[in-house]
């Protein structure tokens, strides 16, 4: 018999046995025979294959008898059900002018954060910006000063990229520590950003020789400004009008907004309305009584700019409970202010034995990536870890290490490793406590 024969034979033999290997391995999963009379010589075969009491079989559920609701919304919401996922504010924060909300990373799947979910820091209120009246101002140390409307700025080139910001303090070094992923590390987000190149306005109003800074400001009422230097801003820095393909919403600096990516937080200047160019830094308040790093000899790391390497567990992570012993799946995020996660490893012995998770594409840069790594649960204790390793060849370091260095009075850039504790009746909790 020639090779053609052979494998017309062998693809007629091969379809009846692989409809048998599938209903016999996955009809009892699917329970698929009680669905309709329209469907019982179905019903009835998958019931003789796979021989289920009728009493266990899938009956009609309510909605599937009924007209579903309308499609015309002018704005589409989450399932009345998904009451899990939603924003936290802080506990220890009660006023609304100095606040911010957590993004509840627990809930989340992938690396992009919706925007109602997108983590918040404000410094004085939300303010209510119409567009139509709001300017951007470029000056300073220029050949011309403009000024921008709105709708000139969405005139320019315009550049859509995915990163991450974090907030530097997140989370802080100090106890009490977060029960949840939020409550740990939820000061982060990531989405897709559309704006324009920074270099485009600033060459727009051309650079003197002696420019080294931007100063940026915001329209808050606090007047946010930041330092940023002209290497930078000649690099990868937008601004930005939309996220995830919508304007930005006003916790997020409606209308403009400064993105840098990789660098933190508070750096992304919401509401921006003015960029001024300098020879040297500003020295404002939140680079320097605030947004800076103690050491253990009392003195201050100057201008530490970069969000470093981190990871986290997502799932199963604190206050998650495993309902089964058997394989679990090891679900988290990675990210990296310096370019792109090239590494995750994890543990569930607490750092005594590490092995690889897999990347989960895509790999951007600046950006959050997700990993995965099975693990097998018995009803034992563990502590599962992971540690990230990005393309320069840094590895996220322990507590331990990072206070090593840092002493116990730093409060922001903590990117230590987090552990969470499974107990022996499957519930987690923070590690740390």
């Amino acid at each position: 018999m020639n090779n053609d024969s052979e494998n017309e034979e062998a693809k007629e033999n091969a379809v009846p046995l692989a409809r048998r290997d599938f209903l016999t391995r996955t009809g009892a999963i699917i329970g698929t025979a009680a669905i309709g009379a329209a469907f019982s010589p179905l019903a009835r075969a998958i019931e003789t294959t796979v021989a289920l009491p009728a009493d266990q079989l899938l009956s009609i559920p309510t909605w599937t008898k009924n007209l579903g609701g309308p499609t015309a919304k002018p704005y589409g919401l989450p399932s009345k059900f998904e009451t899990g996922a939603v924003r936290q504010m802080y506990p220890g924060l009660k006023e609304p002018m100095s606040a911010y909300s957590t993004s509840p990373l627990q809930e989340l799947d992938g690396i992009i954060t919706p925007n109602g979910l997108f983590y918040e820091r404000h410094h004085a209120g939300v303010p209510d910006i119409d567009p139509a009246q709001h300017r951007l101002v470029v000056h300073g140390l220029t050949e011309t000063s403009l000024l921008f409307t709105v709708d000139e700025i969405r005139q320019f080139p315009s550049v859509s990229r995915i990163h991450f910001i974090e907030c530097s303090g997140n989370p802080s070094f100090l106890p009490p520590w977060g029960k949840t992923a939020a409550e740990v590390s939820g000061l982060v987000s990531c989405a897709e950003w559309t704006g324009v190149s920074l270099r485009t306005l600033l060459e727009e109003a051309g650079l003197k020789p002696e420019a080294k800074w931007v100063i940026a400001e915001g329209a808050d009422g606090a007047a946010m400004t930041r330092s940023i230097p002209i290497e930078k801003c000649l690099d990868d820095v937008l601004v930005v009008y939309s996220q995830n393909g919508e304007r930005l919403r006003p916790e997020q600096g409606y209308p403009l907004r400064l993105l840098v990516p990789g660098y933190e937080g508070n750096m992304n200047i919401k509401w921006l309305r003015r960029l001024h160019v300098t020879a040297d830094p500003a020295y404002t308040r939140e680079e320097t009584a605030k947004y800076t790093d103690l050491m253990a000899d009392g003195r201050s790391r100057k201008f530490s700019f970069v969000m470093e390497c981190k990871s986290l567990i997502t799932a199963p992570s604190g206050t998650h409970k495993l309902s089964r012993k058997g394989r679990h799946e090891m679900r988290g995020i990675a990210w990296s202010g310096h370019g792109k996660i090239t590494r995750v490893d994890v543990s569930v012995d607490g750092g005594r034995n590490w092995y690889e998770a897999k990347l989960q594409e895509p790999v951007l840069n600046k950006a959050l990536t997700a990993f995965r790594a099975p693990f097998d649960w018995h009803g034992e204790e563990m502590v599962l870890l992971s540690r990230a390793i990005d393309e320069t060849g840094y590895v996220q370091p322990s507590h331990k290490q990072l206070t090593e260095v840092r002493g116990k009075l730093s409060f922001y850039h903590n990117n230590a490793t987090q552990p969470w504790r499974i107990n022996t009746d499957g519930e987690v909790t923070n590690g740390r406590a």
